[in-house]
């Protein structure tokens, strides 16, 4: 998985003292990946297709 050029964003949703943060990066073509703020760099990325990340975040902001 090639993830040059990835912008990391934080969600704000994520408590940043917490320790529980993820970070998204959704500007690459190929699919929106997430990781654990934490594994910075070094550990693992999870990658979602864009109709999959789409649904993900409909789902979550119903139920908020």
């Amino acid at each position: 998985m090639d993830l040059t050029g990835a912008c990391w964003r934080t969600s704000t949703r994520s408590g940043s003292n917490q320790g529980a943060c993820v970070e998204v990066a959704d500007n690459l073509a190929a699919a929106v990946y997430v990781r654990d703020t934490k594994d910075c760099g070094s550990g693992p990325v999870l990658a979602f297709s864009r109709n999959a990340w789409r649904a993900f975040v409909s789902q979550v902001a119903a139920r908020s």
